[in-house]
């Protein structure tokens, strides 16, 4: 994939906020699939859950209609599947605030830009829990059931705030 990756959109996180917006105005409509990442994102809150929305017109979408399902592997205990529907976003963390517990993740966008198409995705994240030192990860999907296109990403947390981390969006090259 080297050299398929263009740099959309950065956002690098050094004090508390309460949401990251990426893409939007700095929509960039010319590609088929973007690629999201998030590295050694923090929150103020322990237990904090990392949720997402999609932006419609830059605008984050609030409505209850965001579906997803993962499994959650966990280094110290047994493989288990989440699902969610109906949602107003697609969650795939919960975090601790202590110094060492961060979360990175990586999703593949799809169906974006047509307006005819539910907007959807897959992702991986990993977090450590500082109590066990457990490793933590999720594979999955969501989705956003309506047909429209759809032009970013919104990011928050459940709790309090996002304190730190490097957010990137970038258009996949055919």
């Amino acid at each position: 994939m080297a050299g398929s990756l263009v740099k959309i959109d950065e956002e690098i996180v050094t004090s508390a906020v309460a949401s990251v917006t990426l893409g939007g105005a700095n929509w960039d409509s010319s590609y088929d699939v973007y690629v999201y990442q998030y590295i050694n994102m923090h929150t103020t809150v322990d237990g904090a859950n990392l949720s997402h929305r999609f932006l419609v017109s830059g605008t984050a979408d609030t409505s209850a209609n965001y579906d997803s399902a993962e499994v959650l592997l966990v280094s110290t205990a047994a493989f288990a599947y989440e699902a969610r529907t109906n949602s107003t976003s697609i969650t795939t963390h919960r975090i601790g605030n202590a110094t060492n517990e961060s979360a990175n993740g990586m999703w593949y966008l799809f169906n974006f830009n047509n307006a005819s198409e539910y907007s959807f995705c897959t992702y991986e994240n990993t977090t450590i829990e500082n109590t066990t030192g457990a490793l933590r990860g999720k594979q999955g999907g969501g989705v956003l059931t309506v047909a429209q296109a759809t032009n970013g990403l919104y990011m928050f947390a459940s709790s309090g705030n996002i304190d730190s981390g490097i957010f990137r969006l970038y258009g996949l090259k055919k």
